[in-house]
């Protein structure tokens, strides 16, 4: 798709309905843009203000089966297309907001502005990935604008500092659960053998553990034992997709990744094997430096007085199972709604579940929802791309590849 056909996909999301534009300041360069969100169902529903991860990723065009199950559930939705990606990406002569304008401070501001051009005092906010982080400093700045609240893969560094690094390496480096035991004995064996990258072992491990278990990652490495690695090779590129390519109107991490570089990645590898952070190390050179994480939730979260559900997959590798217990430790009415058979971001790949939980917890009838995991994990999911078009659809492409037995070379 060429500019010419990317600027009219954006005007005709801009005529869609329920999209609204308030004007919000370019900090700290002065000057406007126009900050855009969608806003849908019957006005009297629920106020429900859902935030997806990224940083970079858009809310209007992927989410628009997400949202019309909301408002079938009662929900007045709203969803904001945040600085620097798809419609909220340019000033209004045009030119890309610059990178230091991307800020969580900013993006917080941004969000009180959209309750406030709605008239909504407070909201349950729903908050996927990075989003997450979003939903928690909303409420760590904003407590009177929080109703309730769902933690979807959701985590920081002020709570999980290290846990994912150390989460990957005793899954499959040590392999201290019986689960991933004979893949971490394999992932050994091809590291001390240089058969395999060793910075490549912590991009493409979690991305196979999270497509397919632990089993699809032994078949692959029994791949690579063999020579046959031009899967291993595609899943290293599916995991380099997310911060090197600009998927407009889907993901856009090229502005809005200043944001983590600059206020959320505050882990560096440390070149051994398993380490997530090698990828987003890769990328550092286009992005500013680490100057600190702006809210420390560690300190913010048991000042929390509203209902919180925090889900968690078991084979979730970015916000991992230990980082969600702590978060929901330090709660007050916070709880834990973990999930076997489950990986990253529920809204995006399970979004009954996610709306589910965002409805439980408006009724607050949170608690009741660990019970009810199971049940709710086994519902039909998505069919086709996952919600989140063809960014996403090489996911499913290599979801297949790797369900095939043997693996090709």
């Amino acid at each position: 798709m060429d500019n010419t056909q990317h600027q009219r996909l954006g005007r005709r999301l801009g005529r869609m309905p329920g999209v609204r534009t308030v004007p919000r300041p370019v900090e700290p360069h002065g000057g406007e843009f126009d900050l855009t969100y969608i806003r849908e169902g019957t006005p009297g529903g629920t106020p429900l203000l859902i935030l997806p991860g990224g940083p970079g990723l858009a809310s209007v065009l992927p989410y628009r089966g997400v949202r019309r199950a909301a408002v079938q559930r009662g929900f007045e939705v709203v969803m904001v297309e945040h600085r620097g990606v798809g419609l909220s990406r340019t000033d209004r002569a045009g030119a890309d907001l610059p990178m230091d304008a991307m800020t969580v401070a900013a993006v917080l501001g941004d969000l009180v502005a959209v309750l406030d051009d709605c008239g909504w005092e407070r909201a349950v906010v729903y908050g996927s990935s990075y989003g997450g982080y979003l939903a928690q400093a909303l409420g760590a700045r904003h407590p009177e604008r929080v109703s309730a609240m769902v933690l979807d893969s959701a985590t920081s560094d002020s709570v999980g500092e290290g846990l994912q690094r150390s989460h990957l390496r005793r899954l499959f480096w040590r392999g201290e659960e019986h689960e991933t035991a004979a893949a971490a004995a394999a992932v050994r064996h091809l590291v001390e053998e240089r058969a395999v990258p060793v910075e490549e072992t912590g991009v493409v491990v979690p991305v196979a553990y999270e497509l397919g278990g632990a089993g699809l990652v032994e078949r692959l490495l029994e791949a690579v034992r063999g020579g046959r690695v031009r899967t291993w090779n595609r899943i290293r590129d599916l995991g380099g997709k997310e911060v090197q390519r600009r998927h407009p109107y889907y993901m856009e991490f090229d502005l809005a990744g200043a944001i983590y570089y600059r206020e959320l990645g505050k882990e560096l590898p440390d070149g051994q094997a398993l380490d997530p952070y090698v990828l987003f190390d890769r990328e550092a050179e286009r992005f500013p430096a680490f100057a600190g994480e702006p809210v420390d939730l560690a300190a913010a979260l048991p000042a929390f007085t509203w209902p919180t559900a925090v889900l968690s997959g078991r084979r979730d590798m970015r916000s991992v199972p230990p980082a969600a217990q702590r978060t929901a430790e330090l709660l007050p009415d916070g709880v834990l709604v973990p999930f076997e058979n489950s990986a990253h971001s529920f809204l995006d790949f399970h979004p009954r579940v996610a709306l589910t939980a965002a409805a439980a917890t408006a009724n607050a009838a949170h608690t009741r929802l660990p019970r009810l995991a199971a049940r709710l994990e086994g519902l039909p999911r998505p069919a086709s791309a996952h919600l989140l078009g063809p960014m996403l659809s090489a996911g499913a492409t290599v979801d297949r590849a790797l369900a095939a037995s043997p693996l090709t070379s």
